[in-house]
């Protein structure tokens, strides 16, 4: 959890998506590609996998998949479940740049 400490204790906003493929299929990684090219170098998207990363999901309270989540300075500023389309998630990381 150190290293996700880290990674979340940055100035810009860190978009992290929890995810868990049941299938093997990408989970919305077409739509995370889109959001990581529309916001550039002015936030970080970032996948993580749940069962990958029991612990940390366990310490979150991740129980639904997806689970989105907006850090900035090491503070979550935003949290949702479920699927969410790109614009919708761009907009939401723009409001913390």
């Amino acid at each position: 959890m150190t290293k996700f400490g880290e990674l979340i204790s940055v100035e810009k906003p860190v978009l992290i998506d929890f995810y868990f493929d049941w299938d093997d299929i990408d989970n919305g990684i077409e739509t995370l590609r889109d959001v990581a090219a529309a916001l550039g170098d002015s936030a970080k998207v970032i996948k993580i996998d749940i069962k990958k990363n029991e612990p940390l999901a366990e310490a979150l309270r991740v129980k639904g998949n997806p689970t989105f989540m907006i850090y900035k300075n090491g503070e979550m500023k935003w949290r949702q479940t479920g699927e969410q389309d790109a614009n919708t998630l761009i907009g939401m990381v723009q409001q913390f740049v």
